[in-house]
């Protein structure tokens, strides 16, 4: 039904004035998953996101800097572009509001609404809010006389601007709000942009400034677009549409938009300005904007002042991506705003991720290897508690589906996390272990087994939007070909016979609660050293590069490893304690640091002759890589 179906989601583009924090890049984690999801149902998604570049805040930052206000955002705005990629966003489209052809559609609709009498030139004297680039009347501010979007302080400013007439289009707009039930969600989002902006009355809005010369040219050389008009317009400009009429394939195929994600603290720009700037163009409304709430430390909001503020990237070098995409995701409530903390995130991934998702995907699959040597066999002895674990997995491609339909991810997550539950409840149930005590029952403990892989398989693929990295490890481990959508609707199609992998990976680790903090907070770790060496001690050691060569798993010991390592003039074989943080084919054509005068030692019966140089953290291992330099290689 929903083949090929166009599907256009945006999110607020990210002001390119300084790094994102965890709260600003939650929202581009959750309009991935949107994006995913809509993709796994067949539809054609266009998902883009991307960065506001003008403005006072980026032309102060530039100044201070000692660079240009594109030389700025060019390197700030490669910045948040990379941190998206690490968080593994597939976005379609990353816009730049310094992209050329998105200027001179702005400067050209700036013009036709001047022509057309909704803007018009005036003098402005009010409030200005430098954070929020806005303008406020007195009776706009709150109760402390500060911003009423952001609380900081605002100063008064006057100055020649154009203004545009919201006032005509006030009526038109009501109506499209009450006619279009879904337009702003969720409703108490609505509620808000009725009764504190437009009953009251719309005030005219600044749309230029004179005293600002970083913002996209207009007809009059004393005035730059001001950056609301300028930044809401990149939604159509990257589609490819034309103030004139001659719009792009993109445009005609994607417009209007299906979904404007965006924080709660920006609706009024995206329901009451943007809505009003698409009447005068006459182009289409979107069809939804969602307000989502925020992403809090505590019970704070985040900000560089407070000394509060948590960035992605510092949490997935702890916790990987997928770990940071569960959590924004699964904190985050529909209307409330979320609240964590560093223990919280910590605690969380230990008891959902390692313990509920990762702990059963090991168990399961350690005895399918223990018991029957990987292979996978539906005998179908059933018992009395495979019913109800079928039908909870046969529903749950439904239930996640109505989640996501009305944009409650936190809730369709959580759909996945209990059916993970009820598996782990399902093996304290049939007691697989005292299955395989005698030939009668080992039958029957093939289906069990069968049971749950087979609810791994179909959860994987349901967890895929979520966490893709994560999806994708489990169903390779499962060896399965049945990973399409689809087939995660239906319980029994995971193929009989089909080998399991024999090394199952570690999913998520588990956390030491002060190691963990201690590492988030930068705070110096307390090291034991060891006793003072002389420059000859250390002579003594020959420290050279390697390439492997080979890697397999020892056969006697599951936490070794047995290297083949070519080191420029032999092959040395060596063995290393480093199993639990690799997989084998994962180390191959590596280029390692080895200490190649190492006494030779047999460890399990495997001669080992040298060392494999690593770095611990936390129990975990990552071999030290020398790239670009010959085997054999000094390093001195």
């Amino acid at each position: 039904m929903n083949k090929n179906k166009p599907y256009y989601i945006t999110t607020a583009i990210a002001y390119a004035s300084g790094k994102p924090h965890i709260g600003n890049v939650y929202e581009i984690v959750l309009a991935d998953a949107i994006a995913r999801y809509k993709r796994e149902q067949g539809y054609d998604v266009f998902f883009q996101t991307g960065t506001d570049e003008h403005g006072l805040k980026i032309a102060t930052k530039a100044q201070e800097k000692g660079v240009t206000p594109q030389q700025y955002v060019d390197e700030v705005s490669s910045q948040i572009q990379a941190l998206f990629d690490m968080m593994n966003i597939s976005y379609d489209k990353f816009m730049r509001t310094t992209d050329p052809v998105h200027k001179e559609q702005v400067s050209k609709a700036f013009e036709k609404m001047v022509k057309q009498g909704d803007i018009y030139k005036s003098v402005y004297e009010g409030w200005y809010c430098v954070s929020d680039e806005s303008f406020f009347t007195d009776a706009q501010l709150d109760e402390n006389g500060n911003c009423p979007d952001c609380g900081r302080p605002v100063h008064k400013e006057k100055e020649e601007s154009y203004f545009f007439r919201l006032s005509n289009y006030t009526d038109q707009l009501r109506q499209h709000i009450e006619t279009h039930t879904q337009f702003i969600q969720p409703v108490q989002r609505k509620n808000e942009m009725i009764n504190n902006f437009i009953n009251p009355g719309l005030q005219d809005l600044a749309v230029s400034r004179a005293t600002l010369k970083w913002g996209i040219e207009t007809f009059d050389p004393n005035h730059v677009i001001y950056v609301w008009l300028d930044a809401l317009m990149n939604y159509i400009t990257s589609l490819g549409f034309d103030v004139d009429g001659d719009h792009g394939d993109l445009f005609k195929k994607y417009w209007p938009a299906d979904l404007h994600l965006i924080g709660k603290d920006i609706v009024r720009f995206h329901t009451i300005y943007w809505p009003i700037f698409l009447m005068s163009l006459g182009v289409e409304l979107p069809k939804q904007v969602f307000g989502h709430p925020w992403l809090l430390v505590g019970d704070s909001k985040m900000s560089k002042s407070r000394g509060n503020t948590i960035y992605a990237d510092d949490l997935t070098k702890v916790f990987g991506v997928d770990a940071v995409r569960y959590i924004m995701l699964h904190e985050m409530p529909f209307e409330r705003d979320g609240h964590v903390t560093k223990e919280s995130i910590i605690e969380h991934i230990n008891s959902e991720l390692a313990n509920v998702l990762g702990n059963l995907v090991k168990r399961t699959l350690s005895m399918t290897n223990k018991y029957f040597d990987g292979i996978v066999m539906n005998t179908e002895v059933s018992g009395e508690f495979d019913q109800d674990l079928i039908e909870t997995l046969s529903t749950l491609a439904n239930k996640v589906s109505t989640k996501m339909e009305t944009l409650h991810v936190q809730e369709a997550i959580s759909e996945i996390m209990d059916v993970l539950r009820r598996c782990n409840k399902y093996i304290d149930e049939t007691t697989p272990w005292t299955l395989d005590k005698t030939p009668e029952t080992r039958p029957r403990l093939q289906t069990v087994l069968y049971n749950l892989l087979e609810s791994i398989r179909i959860a994987a693929i349901q967890l895929r939007s979520f966490l893709p990295e994560t999806s994708d490890k489990i169903l390779n481990e499962l060896n399965t070909n049945q990973r399409s959508f689809e087939s995660s609707q239906t319980f029994g199609l995971l193929e009989n016979g089909i080998v399991i992998t024999k090394e199952p990976w570690v999913l998520f680790a588990r956390y030491d609660m002060a190691k963990t903090l201690e590492l988030l907070d930068g705070e110096k770790i307390v090291i034991e050293h060891k006793p003072e060496i002389t420059v000859d001690d250390f002579n003594k050691i020959e420290l050279r590069k390697g390439t492997v060569l080979s890697c397999k798993k020892h056969p006697k010991a599951d936490k070794l490893l047995v290297f083949e390592v070519d080191m420029g003039d032999k092959v040395h074989q060596i063995v290393s304690g480093i199993a639990e943080s690799y997989q084998p084919q994962e180390l191959i054509g590596k280029e390692v640091l080895v200490c190649v005068n190492l006494k030779p030692i047999k460890l399990r019966g495997e001669l080992s002759e040298g060392m494999i140089l690593s770095a611990e953290m936390d129990g975990k291992f990552q071999v030290v890589e020398i790239p670009n330099v010959k085997n054999g290689s000094a390093i001195l």
